[in-house]
């Protein structure tokens, strides 16, 4: 890469940042709305206390109704509200919180502020969605913030899933707390715990803030996904560690102007693009910008995975100023992934991955081959671009070091000080 390139590369991520807050300021309106301005209200905050409708806060005491009613209050309200969630523990069984609220037409922010511990049922027999526990649906100027906690009660889930016990059936387990369709949405400060599947996920989303989250749970809890984002646009995480089971950050289908900066991962997978394409479907996933991370121990750091036989593309992506400890997959692309027992034959579609960027990666692989980018030999990755990667063995042996594997990428130009390269 020439150094012009290499120059411009800070100057094109404060574009895309001062884009993203331009967007955060205007926001996407509904079919049909019309346009406000985007300045909350001046009016004073009303206090909803979810203790005033009942609730008890012993942990042992099913607190649901007593949120719900607490939550209509606060819905119904056409003056801004902050639902205050005290510091005591307050057990939940599956619940959602519904909009559109009352006053979202007024940009009147809502404040679901957390102070204690929300626990999950452990009662599996109360889910009668084996997808969720809490969900947020249809709210518009949403903040859930505070410095409590989550806790998925994930263990009765994990001890009865088929990737811990191969002996039993496969069946679903819920994600802790879902936002789908939620516009101009920040959610700051909070600890998720011991998620029974997926921690924290983004559905259908415009307008994203994720700021200071802790996300954790056992290394080997099954699908513990940090924070999954499908079909969401314009999306900032900032400042999140995140140690789970699975993907620290996982980002599928329909997502587009991602920015995840000074994320801390591990254990865990790592932060994925994928997977997409899966039974010949066709998705889409573009502008992912991560700048700033540090992956742990993890079994992946920066990865693509894209099944063989589906369609549609990831393109425009961003690895920047990353640092690997001890990881097992630091970079990999894997555009014809297959999970079946049976040998996979190549198939002639695939997902396109093209304008690819990796700069400023660091840091210590604890497996052989450090850089693995296996494209497709009918649709190979296009158009990427790799320098400054420099990547070693974490045995400290130089006759043990790590090499690169590379299979149908063309570069957009010859890679520039890069260790391993193909």
């Amino acid at each position: 890469m020439s150094r012009k390139i290499h120059l411009l590369l800070p100057l094109l991520l404060v574009i895309f940042s001062a884009s993203f807050s331009l967007s955060f300021s205007h926001g996407v309106h509904r079919k049909g709305m019309p346009k406000i301005s985007s300045l909350a209200s001046s009016r004073p905050y009303k206090i909803i206390n979810v203790d005033d409708f009942g609730a008890k806060g012993d942990g042992k005491t099913d607190d649901s109704k007593a949120f719900k009613s607490a939550w209509n209050k606060a819905c119904s309200s056409e003056d801004p509200v902050v639902l205050l969630v005290p510091n005591n523990k307050y057990l939940l069984k599956p619940m959602r919180f519904s909009g559109p609220c009352k006053s979202d037409q007024l940009n009147n922010h809502r404040i679901l502020r957390i102070k204690g511990t929300i626990v999950a049922s452990d009662d599996r027999s109360d889910y009668k969605d084996r997808r969720h526990w809490l969900v947020f649906e249809e709210i518009d100027h949403l903040r859930v913030e505070g410095s409590g906690t989550f806790d998925g009660n994930g263990k009765i889930w994990w001890q009865k899933s088929c990737k811990i016990n191969k002996s039993l059936p496969c069946s679903a387990a819920p994600t802790a707390v879902t936002f789908i369709r939620c516009n101009h949405l920040r959610v700051a400060g909070l600890n998720f715990l011991n998620a029974q599947k997926m921690h924290l996920s983004f559905q259908k989303c415009v307008n994203v803030k994720a700021l200071n989250l802790k996300l954790t749970a056992p290394e080997h809890s099954p699908n513990t996904d940090g924070i999954h984002i499908t079909a969401t646009r314009n999306i900032r995480l900032s400042n999140c560690t995140i140690g789970t089971g699975d993907d620290c950050i996982s980002i599928v289908s329909g997502s587009k102007n991602i920015l995840a900066t000074d994320i801390t991962c591990g254990p865990g997978h790592g932060i994925s693009i994928g997977s997409l394409g899966a039974r010949n479907s066709e998705d889409h996933v573009s502008n992912v910008f991560v700048d700033r991370a540090t992956f742990t121990g993890t079994t992946n750091g920066v990865r693509i995975k894209t099944w063989q036989g589906g369609s549609g593309y990831a393109k425009v992506i961003r690895f920047l100023n990353i640092i690997m400890n001890r990881v097992k997959n630091p970079i990999i692309i894997d555009q014809d992934y297959c999970d079946q027992k049976k040998p996979c034959h190549e198939q002639k579609s695939a997902v396109q991955i093209s304008n690819v960027i990796y700069s400023n990666i660091t840091g210590t692989s604890s497996s052989k081959v450090a850089i693995k980018l296996d494209c497709s030999e009918n649709l190979p990755c296009q158009d990427i671009v790799m320098h400054d990667v420099n990547l070693v063995t974490n045995h400290g042996k130089d006759d043990d070091n790590v090499k690169a594997s590379c299979e149908n990428v063309h570069f957009k130009r010859t890679p520039r000080k890069v260790f391993p390269s193909c």
